[in-house]
């Protein structure tokens, strides 16, 4: 289990932040100058050049963005010029993209940035460029909201890109769009003016991710452990009736795929702290503020308490708990991480992910007069391990920034080493981006600045 003895604090990784942004930019600058684009988005590299691998275009956003936190945590424009373009030329097809539940992912990473950007202050105020961000918002909100399906329960879920059956735990972090949507005044508008709440749908897929991806130990089926989750939840969709657990990306349906975890680590933290800028007037037609915060918690405390308990001491997740070869590995859960073994690839982008979950759920548990101590710890492990090597990449011959992510596992797309059977050295988009948003996200605790979320509201 990850190490929690260790006194960390923000301050320890001071000093690391400052290396790390400095690589972090000549990362951006070296996939800018080099990768055509017309040979698709980058998803992952080979031999340390990013590639695509057309399944969904969910990482688009990933790529831009990413500038964008680069020119948020160093003030250096030339990033800010990068992405902002790149916003307004690349980004529209994502906005209307009724194929995907991705976009939170892609359009909060990118729009969203640069509309928080505007209201920090850190943009010059232009009235008509943030109606343009919060328009692409609203509009990525509502198409995000119309991929719809009702469970027998009365609640309902965004389905994925599988189709109306499939309810992905991924889908919690990029359920951000719906409440940035709401959060602007929009609605989705159906038949005959139908008027649906971006924020009743929020809470509806919230619940029913809380409900059947993540398990709380209480005997759903054999496997039903404290924290547990399921990558991909089916259902009937003639009926709405739940009926198995299901995987894409993970070993099995009854094991935990760490980076499905990490969604849901982040996912539930960031959005309780959505839920303080709500009324408590406007959550009461949905339950209650109390109602729906001890729901959200429990799932973030349980998924947080599972990684900390499954996770090696230096907060590196192997890519499924219940990969095969980890039985190889011996007692690896009280050493540290070992990306170069011979039996399971490490998913570092799954700790650059789920870091940011436990930073975020133990300073709301403070807030909330509980002792968030062992989550802030858990994240700060993580973090200083990412920011380090062997996973951090100071190779200037490597366009990666974050080493020794798996994409899919199960289908062989990751890179294999000449002669070793399992995946490493090589980096993912999304691995990138989100160590960026982490590092940016103890970068302002440092510097005292506006706490980083991804929802704004004006100063």
């Amino acid at each position: 289990m990850i190490d929690v003895s260790q006194s960390l604090n923000y301050e320890s990784l001071a000093g690391l932040l400052d290396n790390f942004w400095k690589i972090s930019g000549e990362k951006i600058a070296k996939l800018e100058a080099e990768r055509n684009p017309e040979d698709g988005t980058p998803v992952f590299t080979i031999n340390g050049q990013y590639v695509a691998q057309g399944w969904t275009e969910w990482t688009q956003g990933f790529q831009f963005g990413s500038a964008i936190l680069q020119y948020d945590a160093t003030g250096n424009s030339d990033f800010l010029d990068s992405g902002r373009q790149a916003t307004v030329d690349k980004m529209a097809s994502h906005v209307t993209h009724f194929g995907v539940h991705d976009h939170g992912f892609n359009n909060v990473s990118t729009y969203g940035a640069l509309r928080r950007l505007m209201l920090e202050g850190r943009l010059p105020d232009n009235q008509w460029e943030l109606q343009f961000y919060e328009l692409a918002l609203k509009s990525s909100a509502a198409v995000q909201a119309y991929r719809w399906s009702e469970t027998i329960d009365g609640d309902g879920f965004i389905y994925s890109f599988n189709g109306p059956h499939s309810l992905f735990c991924d889908t919690i972090r990029s359920l951000r769009s719906l409440s940035v949507g709401h959060q602007l005044g929009h609605e989705l508008m159906h038949e005959n003016d139908d008027r649906v709440s971006l924020l009743d749908r929020m809470l509806q897929h919230a619940r029913s991710t809380a409900r059947y991806s993540v398990y709380y130990g209480e005997g759903r089926d054999d496997y039903d452990h404290w924290g547990r989750v399921a990558h991909e939840s089916v259902f009937n969709i003639n009926d709405g009736r739940y009926r198995c657990p299901s995987t894409q990306q993970g070993y099995s349906p009854f094991s935990t795929w760490t980076r499905g975890l990490a969604w849901i680590m982040t996912g539930y933290p960031e959005q309780l702290e959505f839920l303080q800028t709500v009324s408590d007037d406007e959550l009461d037609l949905y339950g209650g503020r109390q109602q729906i915060e001890a729901m959200m918690l429990k799932a973030a405390r349980a998924s947080c308490d599972f990684y900390i308990e499954n996770t090696p001491t230096d907060g590196i997740p192997y890519w499924d708990t219940g990969a095969p070869g980890l039985t190889a590995l011996g007692d690896y859960l009280n050493v540290n991480s070992d990306p170069f073994n011979a039996h399971e690839p490490i998913d570092s982008s799954a700790a650059a992910i789920g870091a940011q979950g436990l930073l975020r759920l133990g300073r709301f548990l403070n807030q909330q007069g509980e002792d968030g101590t062992r989550y802030i710890q858990a994240g700060l492990v993580a973090t200083r391990s990412l920011l380090t090597e062997p996973y951090l990449c100071s190779d200037p011959n490597h366009q990666g920034l974050l080493l020794h992510s798996v994409y899919h596992r199960p289908r062989g797309w990751d890179h294999t080493p000449d002669e070793d059977r399992v995946p490493h050295g090589e980096a993912c988009m999304w691995g990138d981006y989100h160590l960026r948003e982490l590092a940016l996200y103890v970068q302002r605790l440092l510097d005292d600045g506006t706490y980083y979320t991804f929802f704004s509201t004006p100063n």
